[in-house]
């Protein structure tokens, strides 16, 4: 089943989305590295395990929001070179369904999948 290419009017609104959402992480981000999660005053071993707790959550929080801004920048690099849609692995389209859930997709549900289940060699 072959797919459509998006319209020029789709691709210019989810560029204006992917920026939008570059614009919140790139915030957010810097947030996070500037936060400070303790005061440096002297703690019992309550309050280092609590602090040691929260800085593994703010980590893995900027991790997964660095991650995300990574495909979102991609995303915005294949608009720009016209290949946005395109399956990195097979070169198919991908779906304008799957683009418009996850608009920051770079490979097709087929490929996707067998990414996640090991079955690709990227």
């Amino acid at each position: 089943m072959a797919q459509k290419k998006l319209k020029k009017a789709d691709l210019k609104k989810v560029e204006g989305q992917l920026l939008a959402r570059k614009r919140e992480l790139e915030d957010q981000l810097s947030e996070l590295a500037s936060q400070q999660m303790s005061d440096d005053q002297v703690q019992d071993p309550g309050d280092q395990a609590l602090s040691l707790v929260m800085d593994s959550l703010r980590n893995s929080l900027q991790d997964a929001e660095y991650q995300e801004y990574l495909r979102l920048t991609q995303a915005l690099d294949a608009i720009k070179k016209g290949t946005y849609g395109i399956c990195v692995d097979c070169g198919a389209q991908i779906s304008e369904k799957r683009l418009k859930h996850y608009p920051n997709a770079s490979r097709c549900i087929v490929c996707q999948e067998a990414s996640e289940s090991g079955k690709l060699v990227s």
